[in-house]
């Protein structure tokens, strides 16, 4: 779980305006972090299998949210994914 000094940091950095908490590029932001920690997670734990199908979910959700993105704005998709160094 990220705890909540750390998703401020997140959603400072990837933020389009002041009030911005819930835009693509932070649910995104936030998934791939929790993503991370469950990866590293599962490397110790390998037998952890509600843990890995938690993961899974993530995985799809991201998805779809950077799917939409790309629909949405190919330019704000690019820079995203250069921020987050997915692809």
């Amino acid at each position: 779980m990220i705890t909540p000094e750390e998703k401020t940091k997140i959603v400072a950095k990837y933020k389009l305006h002041e009030s911005d908490t819930g835009s693509l590029e932070v649910q995104i932001a936030l998934l791939s972090e929790e993503i991370d920690r469950l990866l590293s997670h599962l490397k110790k734990h390998s037998k952890d299998f509600h843990s890995k199908k938690g993961l899974l979910k993530m995985v799809a959700k991201r998805r779809k949210f950077l799917k939409y993105l790309k629909e949405e704005g190919e330019k704000r998709y690019n820079e995203l994914v250069k921020k987050l160094k997915l692809k």
